[in-house]
């Protein structure tokens, strides 16, 4: 097996950026349009695929081979004779380096990483999404509520516009893959040769390198700051729903497509009522006497205000009242739902000698 740290001539503590600088130097002087050797410059590409990669030289320095790359060589029976591996599941002693598998197509999207379930080309430069979490109270969904929040995220490099070249400098087309933001690889899998295009190591995709890179973002087109994001919560909002809000992810690498900024609202619990759906239940409280005899009684709602209900003569404990339209508006649709009340009667814990006598004498009556 090839030493990739031999290849680029450079010890195993060696930083990133010296890895990106030995290429460069290697790769101007192997580069097959400019007289140089084609294999020996296909080694120091393979070389630095494995090695500009935190993840893939985290696997070649401690198993001395990369899964799903073809850096290492030797087809299946490598991976049999050296990691106990069966294709088909049979493991012979070790553990299967892929991890585990729904079926052929996982396996083949993991060994071919430059590329999606069936061959769909990623993005390198489109922003990261985000998710964050906003609580509020059960009346910011029955009204609708703003929230400002703010958020530590890469965003747009001021000093170079997102370019990731420095000011007064050009971009130049990106001498391993031609401009064309990829390179063709060919691995090897179960005896079988696969040509696949993956994204260009070099220019991570955009098809160009920066002359000189930006002071700021080091070539990136991005840093990370702090950015504060006023978002509108619409009425009938419901617990554990997330909002999208496109374009206020993390700002695109060179200027890539922002990714998307993600809401999911959640519902602090309410002291008086419970949603259900777009119904809103609560309890009311009324005296005996007028659970026998009748009445009106004034009952406070979500929105702070008061409405009259009419109570009926014989009116039972845990009777539910129904009120049209007082319930939570439904989401991006017309009307509202319903509020429900249940029905307790109110106990004094204390009486007067009146109230007393009064009660002994309905007791007396049968009553």
């Amino acid at each position: 097996m090839k030493n990739y740290y031999d290849v680029l001539g450079l010890s195993r503590d060696a930083s990133q950026e010296e890895v990106r600088k030995a290429y460069r130097k290697l790769a101007h002087k192997y580069h097959p349009d400019k007289g140089g050797d084609e294999n020996k410059f296909k080694e120091i590409s393979e070389a630095y695929r494995v090695l500009s990669d935190k993840k893939k030289r985290a696997q070649y320095d401690q198993y001395g081979q990369v899964f799903g790359d073809a850096g290492g060589g030797g087809g299946a029976n490598q991976w049999q004779a050296g990691f106990g591996f069966d294709p088909f599941g049979a493991a012979s002693g070790g553990e299967n380096p892929f991890g585990s598998f729904d079926g052929i197509e996982d396996i083949f999207e993991q060994f071919f990483s430059g590329t999606g379930r069936r061959g769909r080309p990623r993005d390198p430069n489109r922003g990261r999404n985000i998710e964050v979490n906003v609580y509020i109270g059960l009346e910011d969904a029955l009204q609708g509520v703003e929230r400002e929040i703010s958020l530590s995220k890469l965003v747009t490099c001021q000093r170079c516009q997102g370019s990731g070249a420095e000011p007064g400098t050009k971009s130049k087309e990106c001498f391993t893959c031609r401009g064309k933001g990829q390179v063709k690889e060919v691995r090897r899998f179960l005896g079988y040769s696969f040509t696949n295009y993956v994204v260009c190591p070099t220019c991570k995709g955009d098809g160009k390198i920066p002359e000189k890179p930006c002071n700021v973002c080091k070539g990136e087109g991005r840093v990370t700051a702090e950015e504060k994001i006023r978002i509108a919560i619409p009425a009938g909002i419901d617990n554990n729903q997330i909002l999208e809000v496109p374009g206020k992810g993390e700002a695109g690498r060179r200027g890539g497509k922002p990714g998307n900024l993600y809401i999911r609202v959640f519902l602090r619990p309410h002291k008086r009522f419970r949603r259900k759906g777009d119904d809103l239940y609560g309890e009311i409280s009324i005296p005996f006497s007028k659970a026998c005899l009748g009445g009106r009684v004034d009952v406070s709602i979500l929105e702070g205000k008061k409405i009259s209900l009419k109570i009926p003569a014989g009116t039972k404990p845990g009777k539910l009242f129904k009120i049209n339209g007082k319930g939570i508006p439904r989401f991006s649709r017309l009307g509202r739902g319903d509020l429900y009340l249940k029905v307790n009667l109110e106990i004094p814990e204390k009486l007067t000698k009146a109230e007393k006598e009064l009660l002994n004498k309905l007791k007396d009556a049968g009553f």
